[in-house]
């Protein structure tokens, strides 16, 4: 995966803000920087939109055909003219199922990502557990006819709750991911000093289950300080909040595996400089 660091992303940023704020890169120049940019250059409209610019299919993975997970839904792009695509897996919470992440699958795959929303083998399964199905998941979905779809070295996870830390979990497990995204993560263990992979972590600012300050901020604070990392809070939102379909975290989840994902800088100018608070956004910090 390329590195961007902070003085590139400033930068950018800087250069995107001095022709116009939220003016897109020019594709050319995206274009010299990365080999994996995937769809028209980005607005604001675009990546808020409910559908990207992607016709996409479905394909079910069976509970009895899946090997360390509990079954699930692949989402992925039907063009193949622009080469392979990232592949993201996500898992959701304890006694959740995949129906509770779902909306994210046509939203990110019509983007320009195979998206793999699965089950857990119980739904109890702890965040350790959850994290291992991710990589089993990601595994199998490497053996399917959507393969020859996925770049192998382009792939990530999600997960709500229980699999928020679970994603933790994983790319502790495998640092060669290139982008987590913890969705107002759960999990015992509150340090994750080991993971280096690119982590953007949402919570929820009147989240009782999972308190932003016992975990949410700790996962943030615990990432290296020199990592590139993100914590994004949602004003007056609650644990549950990421299950239901959101223009704010569709947002910046998209942008963020956009950028660490596809190495695709023309969706840095959504980062960087950081969001202020919002409406919809109570506190955002970054190392961008």
């Amino acid at each position: 995966m390329k590195s961007f660091s902070r003085a590139a992303l400033a930068s950018l940023a800087a250069s995107v803000l001095a022709a116009g704020a939220l003016v897109v890169v020019p594709a050319a120049a995206a274009a010299a920087a990365d080999s994996y940019q995937r769809g028209p250059d980005p607005t604001v409209a675009s990546i808020e939109a409910p559908l990207g610019s992607f016709a996409i299919a479905t394909a079910i993975v069976p509970r009895a055909n899946a090997v360390g997970f509990g079954g699930g839904t692949v989402y992925y792009p039907t063009d193949t003219s622009q080469g392979t695509f990232g592949a993201v897996a996500i898992v959701p919470g304890y006694s959740g199922t995949q129906s509770s992440i779902a909306w994210f699958g046509p939203r990110l795959a019509s983007q320009g990502f195979v998206v793999f929303t699965i089950d857990t083998i119980r739904t109890g399964d702890s965040p350790d557990r959850r994290g291992d199905q991710l990589l089993a998941a990601l595994d199998f979905l490497l053996t399917t006819d959507v393969a020859s779809r996925i770049d192998p070295e382009r792939l990530a996870v999600m997960g709500h709750s229980m699999g928020g830390g679970g994603s933790l979990e994983a790319a502790k497990d495998d640092p060669a991911l290139q982008a987590i995204i913890p969705l107002t993560g759960w999990n015992t263990d509150k340090t994750f000093p080991e993971v280096t992979t690119p982590a953007l972590i949402i919570g929820a600012e009147d989240d009782y289950i999972a308190p932003v300050r016992s975990h949410s901020e700790r996962f943030y604070e615990s990432l290296p300080a020199d990592g590139d990392k993100a914590y994004l809070e949602l004003r007056g939102a609650s644990h549950s909040a990421p299950t239901l379909a959101s223009t704010t975290v569709a947002r910046y989840s998209l942008s963020w595996l956009k950028l660490y994902v596809d190495d695709d800088v023309r969706y840095a100018q959504f980062l960087c400089p950081p969001p202020v608070a919002s409406p919809e956004i109570s506190e955002y910090r970054s190392t961008c």
